[in-house]
């Protein structure tokens, strides 16, 4: 009798310290699935300068680079989450790959790889803030960019 009380014991002690442990390490070392919102812009030079109206929030960080005209392409709300990628699609045909490398309270570090181009980058975005990120070199004077907020 003893015995089989044991046995029943043993694996609800085990997972209820799996759970304790699970619970107090730091939210960088487990998966946070973070809301996020992507919005492709394409940027154009050569042209009268225009700001695609839905684009104002972004308006002193586009304004400082080097094209004059900025158009929404598309805008997506996907969950990222560690160790998964998010395909975002890119109007030349490519896609942009978005996954989360670390969650640290108010910090996320999002990889952002591009496929075609061999290429990653890691950026680290407060709450609250966004980055603009060009994912598409410049071909016949336009270029692509993505607008990444976390937590929108």
């Amino acid at each position: 009798m003893m015995e089989l009380q044991q046995r029943r014991v043993l694996p609800t002690l085990i997972l209820s310290m799996a759970l304790a442990a699970a619970a107090l390490l730091p939210s960088a070392a487990r998966a946070e699935a973070v809301p996020t919102r992507v919005r492709v812009l394409k940027a154009t030079r050569g042209t009268p300068g225009k700001l695609d109206p839905r684009l104002e929030d972004v308006k002193k960080q586009v304004s400082a680079l080097a094209w004059q005209q900025w158009t929404l392409v598309s805008d997506q709300t996907p969950t990222l989450q560690q160790g998964t990628s998010t395909f975002i699609d890119l109007p030349d045909g490519g896609q942009a790959a978005l996954s989360i490398v670390e969650t640290r309270g108010n910090l996320v570090t999002i990889e952002v790889a591009m496929a075609q181009k061999n290429t990653q980058s890691h950026v680290t975005i407060e709450k609250g803030q966004r980055i603009v990120h060009q994912v598409a070199k410049e071909k016949d004077g336009v270029a692509l960019f993505i607008v990444v907020t976390p937590w929108p």
